[in-house]
């Protein structure tokens, strides 16, 4: 067997799997929660326990990672994890290629899965997309005819930090009304957290916590809109609408054939995805054609773009 070990080290979730060399169907696959108060030092711990599942006395050709945060993809030296604390200039591809000994790349989550569904996924058959991931955070990443488009320094694609309410609440980067302070499920589980606090009613929120508003989510919030709560709809109202705008602002500066949406706040329901596309549509000049479309991936998409990066790689070497 040829393997490809696809790795994903995301905000709050950590994902395995092995795959042979030229197949569309995992070997194995492993996902497990990080810890709270996690750390580099504990992603990396559990990282190796379930590489260590999935290879057992196995050796893979190469190794492909997706990470969640800026990554130098030249050197595969992570910058900083906006979630998880401790990763500040690691230079995980060298730690991987000394403890596997095998080629390693790696890249950042939203360039990667932008790969894994150009490759596999919804944007087979295109030259030009985008894809947004909106989960714990709001990332972006490029496909410019037909290849990774990374930026001067891989900074292209940081659609969370466009700023589209200069008026809007402060986003942890410092600045205002940024994409993913409007979208991202744990700010807008925060907005109802606190719009709650002060008075507003949330009663459907309510009753799915059980009073307990520490436990109210991003994936809360969702199902409460769902089933009525107003509380609920206005803020996953303002977040299809602050995406929508950066959507719209985006086709207008480099006009891409496609945006690919994935994560978990894209299963907010058909109402948030009306709304993206109607304030995206309406952002965007009349002349500017585009298509907005779930992810096909899902939540594998960052590991299927792991799998091309080191096919990719291993090819070039």
């Amino acid at each position: 067997m040829t393997l490809i070990l696809a790795l994903d080290f995301g905000g709050t979730k950590l994902a395995a799997a092995v795959v042979n060399l030229g197949s569309r169907d995992w070997l194995h696959h492993e996902r497990r929660f990080s810890p709270m108060n996690a750390d580099a030092h504990s992603d990396l711990e559990i990282m190796r326990s379930l590489i260590h599942s999935l290879l057992q006395d196995t050796k893979p050709v190469a190794i492909g990672v997706s990470f969640g945060g800026p990554v130098d993809a030249k050197t595969g030296t992570v910058r900083l994890s906006h979630h998880v604390s401790g990763w500040e200039e690691i230079p995980l591809k060298d730690l991987l290629e000394k403890e596997y000994d095998v080629p390693t790349s790696v890249d950042n989550d939203a360039n990667v899965a932008a790969l894994g569904e150009y490759r596999f996924g919804a944007g087979n058959g295109y030259d030009s997309l985008f894809y947004i991931t909106v989960s714990t955070g709001v990332g972006g990443g490029w496909i410019l005819n037909g290849q990774p488009w990374r930026g001067a320094v891989g900074m292209a694609g940081e659609i969370g930090h466009m700023v589209v309410d200069p008026a809007g609440p402060v986003c942890l980067c410092g600045k205002r009304g940024c994409v993913e302070r409007l979208a991202s499920g744990p700010y807008m589980a925060q907005d109802v957290r606190e719009k709650m606090e002060n008075g507003l009613s949330g009663k459907i929120i309510r009753e799915i916590v059980r009073d307990n508003l520490a436990l109210v989510t991003g994936k809360v919030v969702s199902e409460a809109a769902a089933l009525g709560d107003e509380l609920a709809q206005e803020i996953l109202y303002r977040s299809a609408w602050g995406l929508g705008v950066g959507i719209g602002n985006v086709a207008n500066l480099v006009n891409p054939q496609l945006f690919v949406l994935g994560g978990s706040v894209t299963k907010a329901g058909t109402r948030w995805w009306d709304v993206v596309r109607k304030i995206a549509r309406e952002t965007a000049l009349p002349e500017v054609d585009f298509a907005i479309v779930p992810a096909a991936l899902g939540d594998d998409a960052p590991l299927w773009g792991a799998v091309a990066l080191a096919e990719i790689h291993r090819t070039s070497a």
